[in-house]
């Protein structure tokens, strides 16, 4: 491999000759050599979005002039295109304010940015870095990829299932079942009350995600070192966000208190908390789903679902409910972030939290392994959806809570006397009501209409 010479405050240092990257970016590579996990391409496209809305910032001011001005954002917009993706490749597990990923993206845009210009005459710190600080970009990129993501992939994703669960309740409204608490025999309930239950969960999870955008849409750019905006003008962080507001065509505003923005990580915190919410819901879904699904003759089988893969490699035509598998997987990953999150998120110190690569890195995942999970669930099992009708009226007129009607007409002391009569004798409530002589026959049937009772 032949390598360059590159320098920066501490020496020298080689670089591959074929990387656009500089001195910071080969030390952070050779210092930390921990585990596998990178810091986040969506990372690196917000870093682009970033500073290419910081050059035309510096620019309205006067700070920085034309030349360098298009040959920084012809360079940002060769990153945001994804084109120079390989010239990233820093981990997560670094300095904690991601100062090295900050400096890699700077190296990266001001070497292509000469290359660009046919000469050197653009730094990685004074140029591309102008008016800036790790200490504030960093925070800033995770917010503008937390807003990206959660509205181009996970809202979608929610809205997507929604729609798919309304089509079912459509599709299964006037079907009536037995109810379950407690994993035990209920009073009825139509199936498509039931999917409306899960449909709202995911309406309600859209509607907290979205809310919880407004924190993350406060940038913490402008604010330097440690907030106090030492070398960048005043209007720098105000013009700043809204270059990157018209980029992205989405709302971002300058952080009121930078000293709150460049310590505190509650924002992503309450995110992520809306996320994790979610996520608890879709636990529920998936459980009940499998549940329904079960048997296909051992066990509830009041739903069919698709039958994607052969689901054992010992029993020959076993099917498993492996998309509610893959779903709850997911879910318990999200839970684990948000600890690690709510963790990093509270070592703040000072003037700087220092767990941000860490918090952004499970942010993200979270937020890309629930918009594919959804997707997946909902493109291989759900819309598939089947009421084995056959199998939820067996099961309804088995139930013996079927007697809860007869509470107003009798009591709850007969009522549950005919249910203890009927399990242990196995017949049916009418049989213990009459043998009881509780009531006659036509007036059990005239109280017992499962129709009536939804």
């Amino acid at each position: 491999m032949d390598f360059r010479i590159e320098k920066d405050t501490m020496g020298e240092v080689e670089v591959p000759v074929e990387k656009l990257w500089g001195a910071q970016t080969q030390r952070s590579l050779q210092n930390f050599r921990i585990g596998i996990e990178t810091i986040p391409i969506e990372v690196i496209r917000a870093f682009s979005i970033l500073k290419k809305g910081a050059a035309k910032a510096n620019n309205k001011i006067g700070k920085l002039d034309d030349e360098r001005t298009g040959a920084i954002r012809k360079a940002c917009d060769e990153v945001y295109s994804g084109i120079l993706d390989d010239h990233f490749p820093l981990k997560v597990w670094q300095t904690g304010s991601g100062t090295q990923c900050n400096m890699n993206v700077n190296e990266v845009i001001a070497n292509r940015a000469n290359q660009i210009m046919g000469k050197k005459i653009i730094h990685p710190n004074d140029h591309v870095n102008m008016s800036q600080s790790s200490n504030d970009t960093f925070p800033t990129a995770m917010h503008i990829a937390g807003v990206m993501e959660i509205e181009n992939n996970l809202l979608p994703a929610i809205k997507n299932l929604g729609n798919s669960f309304e089509k079912l309740e459509i599709e299964n409204e006037g079907i009536i079942k037995t109810g379950r608490t407690h994993l035990q025999d209920a009073v009825p309930i139509k199936f498509s009350q039931e999917i409306s239950g899960w449909k709202q969960m995911l309406k309600k999870g859209e509607t907290n995600i979205t809310k919880s955008l407004d924190g993350l849409r406060e940038l913490a750019l402008g604010g330097t070192a440690v907030g106090t905006g030492l070398n960048a003008h005043k209007d720098f962080g105000r013009i700043s966000a809204n270059e990157i507001s018209e980029l992205l065509n989405t709302r971002f505003i300058t952080a009121e208190n930078k000293f709150h923005s460049l310590t505190s990580l509650d924002d992503l915190v309450n995110s992520h908390g809306a996320i994790k919410a979610l996520a608890a819901d879709l636990m529920k879904i998936a459980n009940d789903i499998r549940w329904y699904s079960s048997g296909p003759r051992c066990g509830l089988g009041e739903i069919i679902i698709p039958e994607n893969e052969p689901g054992s490699s010992i029993m020959p035509g076993k099917v498993n409910p492996t998309q509610c598998e893959a779903l709850t997987m997911v879910v318990c990953q999200v839970m684990g972030n948000d600890m690690s999150i709510s963790m990093g998120a509270s070592q703040g110190n000072f003037q700087l939290n220092v767990f941000l690569p860490m918090c952004i890195y499970n942010f993200l995942q979270s937020v890309r392994l629930l918009s594919d999970a959804m997707n997946s669930f909902n493109y291989n099992c759900v819309i598939g959806i089947k009421a084995n009708k056959e199998k939820m009226k067996e099961n309804l007129d088995k139930s013996l809570m079927l007697v809860t009607a007869l509470n107003p007409y009798i009591g709850y002391e007969k009522s549950a006397t005919i249910a203890k009569t009927a399990h242990k004798k196995g017949i049916n409530l009418k049989q213990a009501a009459v043998e009881l002589g509780y009531l006659t026959e036509e007036k059990f049937d005239e109280i017992i209409k499962p129709e009536k009772m939804v």
